[in-house]
């Protein structure tokens, strides 16, 4: 056969091949996975090395929800063709399914051939920021933006990267960047606004006013920027109007989102119900694995300052805030469930195989931390699992941050979450959930006593070497005295708080709410109504 023969041949099978994945992909967009497969599966005869059909089938199994049958074609897709993009589509399912000890291997081989690809720069930046490699995302991202023209929702990248890692300087740099681009990014003015606490000599006030007086894209955006002009207000001292911006800001927000207050106070009633005081008393086998510490409950009630406190001693590990556990939990109880369908949910909770469920969380949380003995978990919504981690790891150290009710509340209203929390837009909503929230933490001191700690921020913030003895004595960990110092400027804290937890303690927040005690009152009344604050 002639070569031109040859190429006319090869280009008829990419025809195919391409048509046939583009029905594929029609099929998925619908819901039909099945279909797609067959599609696109019925290829694999004709062209049985194909890696772009291999891939296919990964996206379609991924879809579908069986990941080990994704991980098993795209790895089809590895052996048949040089394509990065096949490693970084391995990567993020291994990361799906918590094997998070073979991804920075696979980044790794992609970072090595990936050259002067800008866009697989990029990728690579997002692959080891989602798994708290900062300074490797850092340089991949620089990489990306160096080597061609700039790219605003790179650099947007880049500069969350560099704030979580400490370099607010660059990361305004970055920001003002992409205000240049999309002037009316509210994520991009509100993240500008927290990097530092704002002074007279030094914030966007005024440039904040200017954007908010054109009108805005989406309402989205338009309450990033009211959230941040309330921020600044509210560090110069100007609480009235700070307020006024907060209370335009949560309405505009709160306007995007769904959320069923209702529907949380039920889940919550159930958990109470099923996971009782005389259930949780039943002794089970948990793993014995040891070194887990979770830090849990709200969120801005000094949770990123026991981190801090715990890191310094450096004997721990920080492994973020993990979903692990709840994503362990929902396996567990799906597994459960399919052996005896008549459980609901909250009923195939005690059901559990509690040792696998630990070993489980441990193995994946413990990659996250890179191995280290002790780590951290400080996903604040945790604690509506205490009482499953007490069974599934009955050795791990819980530490509970315990807040004056109503600072925690504004602490929280005050914040822009963007895709968390839905429940802190709306002040009788807010309510709603610490009243559940507060009933919830009451049934574990009931059920498990002894098991948590409670640390109160005001004490921590009044007497912080105390309560740092307190906590090191909780986690078996021997006291220094670099627990009571800041850390420094390469320290990274994904979280909110990133600003704020590298100055000094400082106790300028406690009863910071109680400027606001009329903006407040739907929330104060229904906090009365519930006994958890003094009229």
């Amino acid at each position: 056969m002639s070569n031109r023969s040859s190429s006319t041949v090869a280009a008829a099978a990419t025809s195919s091949v391409m048509q046939h994945i583009a029905q594929g992909n029609a099929l998925l967009r619908q819901g039909k996975v099945d279909d797609a497969i067959a599609v696109v599966g019925g290829l694999l005869q004709t062209y049985p090395d194909e890696a772009r059909v291999f891939a296919f089938l990964a996206e379609a199994s991924r879809v579908k929800g069986e990941l080990d049958a994704a991980v098993s074609w795209i790895d089809r897709a590895i052996r048949a063709s040089p394509d990065p993009q096949h490693k970084i589509k391995k990567a993020w399912l291994l990361s799906r399914l918590l094997r998070r000890d073979e991804i920075l291997p696979l980044a790794d081989q992609v970072a090595a051939q990936a050259g002067d690809d800008r866009t697989l720069r990029w990728q690579l930046g997002k692959l080891y920021y989602h798994h708290n490699f900062l300074r490797e995302a850092i340089g991949q991202y620089e990489v990306a933006l160096a080597t061609g023209p700039d790219n605003p929702s790179w650099r947007y990248d880049l500069a969350i990267a560099r704030f979580y890692a400490g370099d607010a300087d660059k990361a305004e740099a970055d920001l003002n960047s992409v205000l240049q681009a999309s002037p009316q990014a509210g994520a991009v003015i509100y993240l500008r606004s927290t990097l530092r606490r704002q002074c007279q000599g030094q914030n966007h006030v005024a440039d904040i006013e200017s954007r908010l007086r054109s009108p805005f894209r989406t309402a989205e955006d338009e309450a990033g920027a009211l959230y941040a002009l309330a921020k600044e207000l509210e560090d110069l001292g100007e609480h009235e109007k700070a307020f006024i911006s907060l209370l335009a800001g949560a309405k505009k927000k709160r306007s995007t989102i769904q959320y069923d207050a209702a529907a949380f106070d039920k889940m919550t009633e159930e958990v109470r119900a099923v996971q009782s005081v005389s259930a949780m008393a039943v002794p089970v086998a948990g793993h014995d694995g040891e070194g887990a510490i979770f830090v849990l409950g709200l969120p801005r009630t000094g949770t990123t300052l026991v981190e801090r406190i715990l890191l310094q001693s450096g004997k721990v590990k920080d492994a973020g805030e993990l979903m692990d556990f709840g994503f362990h939990l929902t396996a567990a109880i799906q597994r459960t469930r399919a052996k005896a369908p008549e459980l609901s949910p909250t009923e195939a909770t005690m059901k559990v195989d509690f040792d696998a469920l630990g070993r489980d969380y441990m193995r994946g949380a413990r990659q996250m931390a890179g191995g280290s003995e002790r780590f951290i978990d400080k996903l604040p919504a945790n604690y509506l699992y205490c009482g499953m981690i007490h069974k599934a790891l009955p050795k791990a150290k819980i530490i509970h941050l315990v807040r004056d009710p109503l600072d925690s509340c504004y602490a929280i209203f005050k914040t822009l979450f963007f895709n968390a929390y839905d429940f802190s837009y709306d002040l009788e909503e807010l309510a709603a959930y610490y009243i559940a929230y507060r009933r919830m933490m009451q049934h574990w001191r009931e059920a498990m006593p002894g098991v948590i700690l409670d640390v109160r921020y005001e004490d921590l913030v009044a007497d912080t070497e105390a309560q740092a003895r307190r906590i090191y004595d909780w986690c078996g960990l021997e006291w220094t005295p670099e627990a009571l110092s800041v850390p420094d400027s390469k320290a990274v804290f994904a979280t909110a708080s990133a600003a704020q937890v590298r100055e000094p303690v400082h106790t300028r927040s406690v009863n910071s709410s109680r400027k606001h005690v009329d903006g407040l009152a739907p929330l104060i009344k229904k906090l009365e109504e519930a006994g958890f604050l003094e009229a």
